[in-house]
């Protein structure tokens, strides 16, 4: 099959993989090992050489998790993909295989709050500074820009801001300069194509809506192939400049063979080899499972999500509810320009009680779980403020769309009616 004419439902099942050649399997068989028997010593040579592709160690590579790897890249439209252990790895190796120590990427403020002690804390303790700016405004990205900088960091519809960033503007600022843009797609896969709008690699936690069913952790990084790093020597000299740890390999060089792969390659063969955050197997063939359902999942999460926003907009004791179907103005603009797929299963409300009307609403839900994840196939809540953006101060958290009442839904696959009798009777309860 030629995979570039086959349509996101039909990659979802079959990119990658067609069959054991051994046995003749049809599922991915779970390559449940550490380690690989070379052919021979050349053989070994050659691959911890790069002169050969191959399995080394699991730490590096596996057949299953390729597999998961190939089908990814394949669904978004890009060159590779790297698996890693968690969405947060993902996010440190995606900003990590760019910037050391005095350097400095750009990123919007509209972020979930794991990346944000990420970006604000701990990168910074290892010597990258993170300046962050209103991704409303474009401009701001590059007005925060020097000779250090080496990358741009978005999400696509900010979890739990939820106003659609404008990637293909922020991209188109940055290209000239040699600046790639990151873009997080965690709450948009499908939804949303980054690389169609310029991002150069694209990075998810798929342990939310791409395994889809809540069991297994896990991240990955996907390179466009659309960003000529040879060309900006001086502002990406991680993939330009001898690597010491390699024999002085050029990253941009030892690539051409292969592809537009250099970014891939050096964050696989530098970062998860030093640093080891692998996914293992077994969670790989379990979102594998996830994702083959994922655009038939995915479409039910955006249908029951707009019927929960129209539910919670006509109730007197909602401020408000954040949600792009309900956006207008600009923001409507850009969350229809980017969300060609739907408009997510993430929505906010704002209690008119404050915090202590949305601790009694949490309390009182009973078909929602009350867990730190989105994206599963049940339906989700949780207080942001006093649990996923707790270690933000209040300026933080208002920066990324937190407010002492705020609750984040993550709408599942259950019949809508049954969702919307459950948010009744605990906003009810809420209200008393």
């Amino acid at each position: 099959m030629t995979e570039r004419r086959l349509r996101p439902e039909t990659l979802a099942l079959h990119a990658g993989w067609r069959a054991d050649p051994a046995t003749g399997a049809v599922a991915p068989p779970i390559y449940q090992t550490t380690s690989y028997q070379f052919r021979d010593a050349d053989h070994a040579a050659n691959l911890f050489a790069l002169r050969e592709l191959g399995n080394i160690y699991t730490r590096l590579g596996n057949p299953t998790t390729d597999i998961l790897e190939q089908r990814i890249a394949a669904l978004e439209g890009g060159a590779a993909a790297l698996a890693v252990a968690s969405g947060q790895a993902a996010s440190a190796f995606a900003v990590q295989n760019l910037a050391r120590a005095g350097d400095n990427i750009v990123s919007g403020t509209d972020l979930y709050g794991g990346t944000w002690n990420l970006f604000a804390n701990t990168l910074r303790d290892m010597g990258i500074e993170v300046r962050f700016v209103d991704p409303a405004d474009p401009q701001a990205f590059a007005n925060a820009s020097d000779e250090r900088t080496r990358a741009w960091y978005v999400e696509t519809l900010p979890n739990p801001k939820l106003i659609v960033c404008p990637i293909g503007d922020i991209a188109a600022l940055g290209r000239p300069m040699g600046i790639p843009l990151i873009v997080d797609n965690t709450a948009a896969p499908l939804i949303a194509r980054p690389f169609d709008h310029g991002a150069a690699i694209v990075v998810y936690s798929t342990t939310k809506y791409i395994g889809g069913h809540g069991t297994s952790i896990g991240g990955m990084i996907v390179e466009g192939g659309n960003f000529d790093w040879s060309a900006f020597p001086q502002r990406q000299p991680l993939l330009n400049t001898p690597d010491p740890s390699y024999h002085g390999t050029i990253w941009s060089e030892a690539a051409k063979p292969l592809g537009p792969i250099a970014y891939v390659l050096r964050a696989r063969t530098v970062l998860l080899r030093d640093l080891g955050a692998a996914l293992s197997p077994f969670n790989a063939f379990q979102i594998l499972q996830g994702l083959e359902t994922l655009p038939l999942r995915i479409v039910r999460h955006c249908e029951n999500a707009v019927k929960v926003a129209s539910f919670l907009q006509a109730r007197s004791d909602v401020l408000s509810v954040i949600h792009p179907s309900l956006q207008t103005g600009q923001q409507a603009e850009r969350a229809a320009a980017v969300l060609t797929g739907g408009f997510g299963g993430l929505l906010g409300f704002e209690l008119a009680g404050g915090a202590d009307a949305g601790r009694r609403f949490i309390d009182a839900l009973e078909l929602f779980y009350h867990v730190a994840n989105i994206g599963d196939a049940r339906s989700l809540a949780i207080h942001p403020a006093s649990t996923t953006h707790s270690q933000l101060c209040a300026e933080e958290q208002t920066a990324t769309g937190v407010s002492p009442g705020y609750i984040r839904l993550s709408i599942g696959l259950e019949h809508i009616d049954d969702i919307l009798n459950d948010l009744e009777q605990a906003l009810d309860k809420a209200a008393a």
